[in-house]
């Protein structure tokens, strides 16, 4: 009973760390879950004609069970550019608010000192 336990266990903890590393597929990838830095490698070998000199971003010390990076170059370029259009979007929101902040400041400021100025001219 306990080794089918620990098995199961073995067998979850294996599960889980497959969907993290699928889940962490996203953009260019810097560092492998294992640990090691991925590298751009060019697929010399043409194993499909369609495909000729492939690009990807692999882990340096790549195995086919899952629970490294090999991420076509393509892939990771698209979703970097698409993260990088979201962050230019917000930061423009964010510089138009700033902008209208200094204009309504300026304004407020000019009301203020046209406001003083009147009073002080009463007097």
């Amino acid at each position: 009973m306990e080794d089918e336990l620990r098995d199961m266990k073995a067998h979850k903890a294996y599960y889980n760390m497959l969907h993290f590393v699928s889940e962490a597929q996203q953009g260019i990838p810097k560092l492998c879950p294992c640990g090691s830095i991925t590298k751009e490698f060019v697929d010399e070998d043409d194993t499909y004609d369609y495909l000729p000199r492939k690009r990807y971003f692999i882990c340096t010390d790549y195995q086919n069970d899952g629970l490294h990076f090999r991420q076509p170059w393509v892939m990771g370029v698209q979703q970097e550019i698409e993260r990088l259009k979201l962050k230019f979007l917000e930061q423009e929101k964010l510089l138009r608010e700033c902008e209208a902040l200094k204009v309504s400041f300026l304004l407020n400021v000019a009301t203020n000192f046209y406001n003083l100025s009147n009073i002080l001219f009463c007097l």
